[in-house]
């Protein structure tokens, strides 16, 4: 077989490519350069610069000299948004109108020169797909992940609902709930040492055939830099992902979803709105309730499973605050009360758990508002 010179082929299309749009703009003073842009404004009128940028994927300095040369040249002029007077907005002129029907028909003839004897439909959906292949971020990542792991559980069969899962607990959290079991996520030792994030990679590719997902846990996950490298490396492994928050930081969230990142999402849900912010152990004159209200409207309307969960103290939650949070959240498909464990490594000891007799009792009235309504943990006060 013969070498194949994809790089060599890339360069000589794109340059032919040039090369053939320099020829047939000559009469219209414009060249290749500025044809992508012109195209761009030309079928979406009122752009934005930036908009532009995002588009054409060419840098912000390389868009503001071609279009500002189709401004000079009478293709191109800027408005002022009448909104917002701060945004200025891209359209296309009568001279521009006057010559676009010949671009398109310069398109159409390249198109056919380069359709010869191939099957165009079939290399242009490809191409596309090969485009939005090369738009994957991890090609420019480094190879070295740092996370701030705390502690791993090597096999679940709890964490992440149907599946055999690795559990992998973040160190660091913004809240500091009382009944958290996790101190040491939370208050970090001074002597502290975290599990070597490439010792755990080296482990989940040993165990790709026996494990079916990761479940990111915390501390809170989102607070890691380094988190969406991880999950890249550890989907291309094969691992469905499992992501617990407590929804404070939606636009990260938002990010690994359309990014199509995560698999499923258990936003933890501390109380009503109202005893929020006591419940998380934070100051409440500095707490905003609005990122936990806009992470789950991002679950509700994304197309990723999701679950929300409630761990349930006596001393924070009674019946009344129950309902009034089922009444918060729902609709939603899954929700789950948690039952309370007093243990040595929660940062407030001697909270009080709900008897199994109670949180079926609790159960039983969420189930009014939230029919798909369970119960976790149980284990007999």
């Amino acid at each position: 077989m013969a070498q194949s010179n994809f790089i060599l082929n890339l360069s000589i299309l794109y340059r032919n490519t040039q090369k053939f749009f320099d020829h047939v703009l000559v009469p219209y003073d414009i060249g290749s350069g500025q044809l992508i842009f012109l195209l761009c404004i030309n079928e979406n009128e009122g752009m934005t610069m930036q908009e532009v940028t995002k588009m054409s994927e060419v840098d912000k300095g390389t868009t503001t000299k071609s279009i500002q040369r189709l401004i000079d040249q009478g293709y191109v002029q800027v408005k002022v948004d009448e909104k917002d007077h701060r945004v200025r907005r891209l359209y296309t002129t009568k001279k521009a109108a006057d010559i676009m029907n010949a671009i398109y028909e310069y398109r159409t003839q390249f198109r056919k020169t380069l359709a010869q004897d191939i099957d165009f439909s079939t290399f242009e959906s490809m191409l596309e797909k090969a485009c939005d292949n090369a738009k994957d971020e991890s090609l420019y990542e480094s190879e070295h992940i740092s996370l701030k792991i705390g502690d791993m559980q090597k096999m679940s069969l709890k964490d992440y609902p149907d599946k055999m899962a690795c559990t992998i607990y973040m160190s660091g959290c913004n809240f500091k709930c009382p009944y958290c079991y996790k101190r040491d996520l939370v208050f970090i030792p001074e002597n502290n040492s975290y599990v070597d994030s490439e010792e755990v990679m080296d482990y989940l590719k040993r165990r790709n055939q026996l494990l079916d997902g990761i479940c990111i846990n915390g501390g809170e996950p989102l607070l890691q830099a380094d988190l969406e490298k991880f999950i890249r490396k550890a989907r291309r492994l094969g691992y469905a992902i499992k992501i617990d928050t407590n929804g404070y930081y939606p636009d990260k969230l938002k990010r690994l979803i359309d990014k199509k990142l995560i698999n499923y999402v258990a936003l933890d849900i501390k109380n009503t709105k109202d005893k929020y912010a006591e419940t998380a152990g934070v100051n409440i004159e500095n707490f905003d309730i609005k990122p936990i209200e806009e992470s789950l409207k991002i679950l509700k309307t994304s197309k990723v499973e999701f679950e929300c969960r409630t761990t349930v103290i006596k001393e924070f939650h009674t019946k009344e605050d129950l309902i009034k949070i089922a009444k918060w959240l729902k609709p939603i498909d899954h929700y789950y009360l948690q039952q309370y464990e007093d243990t040595d490594s929660c940062i407030q000891k001697g909270l009080t758990p709900y008897s199994i007799q109670e949180m079926e009792e609790l159960q039983a009235e969420i189930k009014k508002i939230i029919p798909n309504t369970e119960i976790r943990g149980i284990k007999e006060s």
